[in-house]
């Protein structure tokens, strides 16, 4: 009989990691999640493991990866899926605003992977959540944007143990991110106007993404970002 799949989902405990969460649970996964202050009921089922760790901290991400490696022994996915937005123009934004999308968004992400490494199995998948980032400011684009090459540079480095490392891009996805940013559920339907497939995505849409990734049908696909927009961006020429 196989072993049942292990997973780790830093930023867990609500919106993509959430519905990722409970994707792979219901696919036999054994899984663990992180969030970021009091986590509380998560509403994930009772056997899915949940962590208080905020990503930018060196010292929480110690303690999640150890929490990993007790309940979990090993990992055959690691989805680096926290992140935070601070969008606002350049003008407006200030050095605290500026070294919290780098700290959670690249530093959290690096060093999670670098201290999650001993735990993953050969064959394993390593899948960050990068996002476009445009239009919410230049310190959001930038910290996004420096994850694509991390991806590709892991890729070839971790090539040799045989885990592969890939990239998620959300479109315009309705997670509670956009209410913290006072967003109103009227406005982010009306976004669907501009989405060719008529309607703005869910995090379910991702999570089978994240899933796929992680699966032996995405055996052979390494150095990847896999863009998930509904086809915002999709441009056509004339023949």
């Amino acid at each position: 009989m196989a072993a049942t799949k292990t997973a780790l989902i830093t930023g867990g405990t609500s919106g993509i990691g959430r519905a990722t969460a409970e994707l792979l649970h219901s696919r036999g996964y054994r899984v663990m999640v992180t969030g970021r202050g009091d986590i509380g009921d998560t509403g994930l089922p009772g056997d899915v493991i949940a962590v208080q760790a905020d990503a930018g901290s060196l010292t929480d991400i110690d303690r999640a990866v150890d929490q990993a490696r007790e309940h979990l022994g090993s990992l055959d996915l690691l989805h680096l899926n926290a992140g935070v937005s601070r969008p606002g123009p350049i003008e407006y934004t200030d050095e605290a605003a500026f070294d919290a999308v780098f700290s959670i968004n690249v530093k959290g992400n690096f060093f999670t992977l670098q201290k999650a490494l001993p735990l993953l199995n050969e064959g394993a998948s390593v899948v960050f959540t990068v996002g476009a980032g445009e239009g919410l400011g230049a310190a959001m684009t930038a910290s996004k944007g420096a994850l694509l090459p991390l991806v590709r540079s892991l890729a070839l480095e971790l090539a040799p143990r045989r885990i592969r490392v890939n990239a998620v891009s959300p479109g315009l996805i309705d997670t509670p991110a956009y209410g913290k940013m006072g967003i109103s559920p009227d406005t982010i339907a009306s976004w669907a106007e501009g989405v060719p497939l008529g309607r703005v995505g869910a995090p379910a849409d991702i999570a089978e993404a994240v899933a796929f990734l992680a699966s032996d049908g995405a055996g052979y696909i390494t150095g990847d970002n896999l863009i998930i927009s509904g086809g915002v961006g999709v441009h056509t020429r004339p023949v």
